[in-house]
């Protein structure tokens, strides 16, 4: 019998209003909750210390930006020594004057700045004006070893990419934490908002399956803009099965005991990274392999 391995994760589901100050504060306070509740690890959804302001284009946005490691990660370590927990935290970096990155900060649970994630798909879309805003991640796809455990972190629009789980996952994570804000049009008729919410949820499922690691979602939810965010956020184990879902439209705070045995138990029974192969994969460095004239 496989000695006990388990790690309780928190996620944090919520609201954000103007006022980044309030906004970090709030997730704080959340923050507490889950740690009251036996969190370890505790992720909070994506640019979570304002509005998704990604809706519009407006250089007056940029403002918010801050450097990580900087102000918010100083005052999270902080937190996070005190309640002995990890934080995965989803900023507006400032990089430099004209680079501005979609980045998580890792704190661990001393208080210490592990180091950042730079999500590397941005997309362009109604609603969704990323490119406006941010610089693609050249930083690489990161995992950070943590008091708890290995984990890897990638952002929002990453979801749809089995490249990054699976490069993620190479690397050694035992859980990716995915930082999210995604939503529903406000005009768009209820089949439409479920088929969008089921097909969201499945890929990230496959990502669990295909790489044997578990996948924590953790979204926003609320009306901002356009938009109205659809919450769901959710955990899956190694093998898909979901072990928590979120409701759309309420915040919420989940804690989830994960047992990492899982990993090596789904691996042994489902092989697939040792049947990878390897020697064939060249062609999906091209953007495009069919008739191209």
């Amino acid at each position: 019998m496989m000695e006990s391995n388990s790690v309780r994760t928190g996620i944090i589901q919520m609201t954000c209003g103007p006022d980044k100050e309030a906004n970090l504060e709030k997730s704080i306070k959340k923050i507490r909750e889950a740690a009251k509740l036996g969190a370890q690890i505790i992720c909070l959804q994506e640019l979570f210390t304002s509005t998704y302001f990604c809706w519009e284009e407006n250089h007056d946005f940029f403002r918010l930006a801050e450097p990580i490691p900087g102000p918010s990660t100083k005052i999270l370590g902080e937190v996070a020594r005190e309640l002995d927990v990890v934080i995965v935290a989803s900023l507006f970096e400032k990089r430099a004057e004209g680079i501005y990155h979609n980045t998580v900060g890792v704190i661990d649970a001393d208080g210490s700045y592990l180091g950042k994630y730079r999500k590397h798909h941005i997309p362009d879309d109604p609603g969704y004006y990323e490119k406006f805003y941010f610089t693609p991640g050249d930083n690489g796809y990161k995992v950070f070893q943590t008091r708890y455990a290995r984990i890897g972190t990638l952002i929002c629009w990453d979801q749809w990419y089995p490249e990054a789980a699976r490069i993620t996952s190479l690397l050694g994570a035992q859980i990716i934490f995915y930082p999210t804000a995604i939503g529903w049009a406000r005009s768009q008729e209820s089949e439409l908002n479920r088929q969008q919410y089921q097909a969201w949820q499945t890929i990230q499922r496959g990502h669990a399956i295909a790489n044997g690691v578990f996948v924590v979602a953790v979204n926003r939810t609320g009306m901002e803009g356009s938009m109205n965010f659809w919450g769901g956020s959710f955990i899956s184990d190694p093998f898909g099965n979901l072990l928590f879902q979120a409701s759309h439209d309420l915040e919420e705070i989940k804690v989830q005991e994960l047992d990492l045995n899982k990993i090596e138990e789904t691996r042994i029974h489902w092989p697939f990274m040792r049947d990878r192969r390897i020697d064939s994969y060249s062609p999906i460095l091209e953007r495009y392999l069919g008739n191209d004239e």
